[in-house]
């Protein structure tokens, strides 16, 4: 009876303990699932060509014409198609790799925010252990000899263990917020990866508008060296004209193809350089309409502390480094939290299927079931100065963060500036040039008159071309200066979004 007393006691005792290891397996399964279903606002877009938002919510901009779906590789390319800039923008955003890889890299910061966030919740292992272990033991009998008893043990020990970290002073959640000071960075500079994408496009699309109407002017030039050969030629048939006059024009025409090939080269380039902003294949085969008839935008003022103060608040180089200033002073948290105790709870249930057996005697076999939790604390004393040099570390390159990000303001309010002033000198560099060349056509179509009716002289003729041409060309390099420039404005105020805003940037 007293022995059947002892088992059932003991029984209750192992079932009182399985009972709290299952308890504590319950309560860590809780708070895994809790955490699993929390919603965060820090992942990355859903796809390379829609833009982050801090919301979670879809935004109108960095928009395209069509849907997008899943992230694509490349966008289909129509060749022969004549794509205007919004549609190169559009192109842009699904074909460039850039917008992939930005992309890519706000996804690696989410994920490094889900890592923190894992070691808030419990380890659990599954672990199994088995073997076998022979002893021998020397044993005196009664004749004096030494006879050797031979024990053998075998078995196998499954157990589920668990372990958590329940307080460890902040430690953590500085690593936490750590991490999502950097997710938030990579998407804000997912973004600005977009906008510069846009400008990009939209400057390479204007130099390729140069390019075109430098182009139109050589050929021009062409048919007007033409004419002026033609006309000297006839000249010196009726005997009016001399031979100097007629190589002269024989000139004009050799250095007018020259003028030719240099501008159909230089279209080739341009060509090449927006086929690389939008990120399409260089043998691709489109045409481009021509931003030759695009209206200039007004001049501004220059631009107030508020709307440079306004500015910065949304840039993306900005922001993610103000934002890098946030993830470094939690870096230096976790790095004061390190020389702090840790408390943990541990639990284990593990099964021991085993067998002893002794000599030739008859093998016991051996069952029993071990539970236990502990709860415990680390005190850290000593380690050679690492958690040390990690706050120095930590303490470093947060005086790093926000210096860089002083850099980032300043260089930023500066760019400000010069785009402005950039704008102001192209627009009126374009007026300029523009009064230059209707002064220069007049004198070039008198020049003309006279000579083809012998009242002038090819050098003045020359001369008048010469000018012709110059000024033809500056009004062009001037109307392509101020496309781009108020591009830059609007890029360096953080309001390239969109290739509309591109559009309106230029209006």
């Amino acid at each position: 009876m007293l022995l059947f007393q002892t088992r059932r006691l003991s029984n209750e005792r192992n079932q009182k303990k399985r009972r709290t290891c299952v308890a504590v397996f319950q309560l860590a399964a809780f708070s895994l699932l809790t955490n699993c279903m929390q919603p965060t606002d820090l992942g990355p877009s859903a796809s390379p060509n829609r833009p982050w938002t801090d919301d979670g919510q879809p935004n109108a901009d960095f928009s395209v014409s069509g849907g997008i779906g899943e992230p694509s590789q490349s966008a289909e390319v129509t060749s022969g198609r004549t794509y205007d800039m919004a549609q190169l923008i559009d192109l842009g955003q699904k074909s460039h790799p850039s917008t992939r890889i930005a992309w890519e890299q706000a996804r690696q910061a989410a994920a490094g925010v889900g890592i923190v966030e894992g070691t808030f919740l419990p380890v659990i292992t599954a672990n199994v252990i088995g073997g076998f272990q022979d002893v021998v033991t020397p044993l005196p009998n009664l004749r004096g000899d030494t006879t050797y008893v031979e024990t053998r043990a075998q078995g196998i020990v499954p157990n589920i263990a668990l372990q958590w970290l329940l307080f460890d002073f902040g430690e953590r959640q500085a690593w936490k917020a750590s991490a999502e000071q950097a997710a938030y960075a990579a998407n804000v500079n997912f973004n600005g990866t977009h906008q510069a994408l846009i400008y990009n496009i939209s400057r390479s699309y204007h130099q390729y508008g140069a390019a075109q109407q430098n182009l139109s002017i050589a050929q021009q030039a062409m048919k007007n060296s033409l004419k002026i050969q033609e006309a000297a030629e006839a000249r010196y048939a009726n005997g009016v004209g001399t031979s100097i006059e007629k190589a002269q024009a024989k000139q004009l025409v050799a250095q007018a193809k020259l003028r030719l090939v240099l501008a159909e080269d230089g279209l080739s380039d341009a060509y090449q350089d927006l086929l690389g902003a939008v990120g399409i294949a260089p043998r691709s085969k489109i045409k481009i309409s021509s931003a030759w008839n695009r209206n200039l935008p007004k001049a501004r003022a220059l631009p107030t502390d508020q709307l440079i103060e306004s500015a910065l608040s949304r840039r993306p180089d900005v922001l993610a480094s103000y934002a890098m200033v946030e993830a470094s002073e939690a870096n230096e948290l976790a790095a004061e939290a390190a020389f702090r105790p840790k408390v943990f709870l541990g639990a284990v249930v593990a099964d021991n299927n085993g067998r002893i057996q002794t000599g030739a005697l008859s093998g016991v076999g051996l069952q029993n079931t071990t539970t236990g939790v502990v709860v415990g604390a680390s005190i850290p004393i000593y380690d050679g100065q690492i958690r040390e040099n990690r706050r120095r570390q930590a303490q470093s390159e947060t005086a790093a963060a926000r210096a860089a990000h002083e850099q980032t303001m300043n260089a930023a309010a500066r760019e400000i500036i010069l785009a402005s002033n950039a704008l102001t000198s192209a627009l009126a560099a374009h007026e300029a040039a523009s009064e230059v060349r209707s002064a220069a056509q007049v004198t070039h179509d008198a020049a003309f008159e006279a000579f083809n009716n012998g009242l002038g002289t090819m050098t003045d003729l020359t001369a008048a071309e010469d000018v012709l041409l110059d000024a033809s060309q500056a009004q062009a390099d001037a109307h392509a200066s101020a496309l781009i420039a108020a591009s830059s404005m609007a890029f360096a105020l953080g309001n390239m979004t969109s290739h509309s805003a591109a559009a309106r940037a230029v209006q």
